[in-house]
């Protein structure tokens, strides 16, 4: 396999088609391999319009679905930014090049491990991979609720914690995927005031839920 063409390939066929038109975002993916980010068994795959086995049951997500939301969160230099669900570290590695910052939580240890492996010999160095449950938030050790600028959720939710957008600063931006299969659409919450959010749906997907997901209420009155 002529590894450089199935990866321009990858970015014209299946990323550039899905409204990825960010020059910045597709040269990140000619800058970060996505191949080193991959399980061995499955190297073939990793240019393919497929998600991809991880340890644990768990998947990397599909290039354009990752490449999109990457485009959609729109993190600066000077930003710090939380992903929810570690996975291989593939996610966190194309945010670090994008952000001051990244902490990036996992909630099983082997795919902690993994994801800490893959970024420590890819050279990230400004991510931090933290072992918990952060289906619900993830407050950090500072204190302040809102530490975030960006929040990538990279598994789906019935519905969004009322902590998540507490922990999102004014200006920042929440990206998910929000809904119980076959109907979920990601999503990009922007925290406009204090108060006050702005939902914009991007499109409609179905993705793995986010283990120990809040489950919704179906009481009936």
């Amino acid at each position: 396999m002529n590894i450089e063409q199935a990866r321009f390939n990858m970015i014209e066929q299946q990323i550039r088609t899905w409204d990825v038109l960010d020059q910045d975002i597709l040269d990140l993916l000619i800058v970060v391999k996505r191949e080193a980010f991959v399980p061995a068994a499955y190297k073939s795959l990793a240019f393919v319009d497929t998600e991809i086995p991880l340890p644990g049951g768990e998947n990397m997500l599909m290039p354009k679905f990752e490449a999109r939301i990457l485009q959609e969160a729109a993190v600066k230099k000077h930003e710090h930014v939380l992903e929810i669900g570690a996975g291989s570290g593939y996610m966190a590695a194309l945010l670090a090049y994008r952000a001051r910052h990244v902490t990036t939580v996992e909630i099983d240890p082997a795919l902690k491990a993994l994801a800490e492996k893959n970024l420590s010999e890819y050279g990230v160095a400004n991510v931090e991979v933290a072992l918990g449950n952060g289906a619900r938030g993830w407050p950090g050790s500072g204190g302040d609720s809102a530490l975030y600028d960006a929040i990538v959720i990279s598994g789906s939710l019935p519905f969004l914690p009322d902590a998540f957008l507490q922990q999102v600063k004014v200006g920042g931006r929440i990206l998910a995927v929000i809904g119980e299969a076959p109907a979920m659409s990601a999503q990009l919450i922007t925290r406009v005031s204090e108060v006050a959010y702005n939902t914009v749906k991007l499109f409609e997907t179905s993705i793995k839920p986010l283990r120990n997901a809040a489950t919704p209420s179906h009481f009936k009155f």
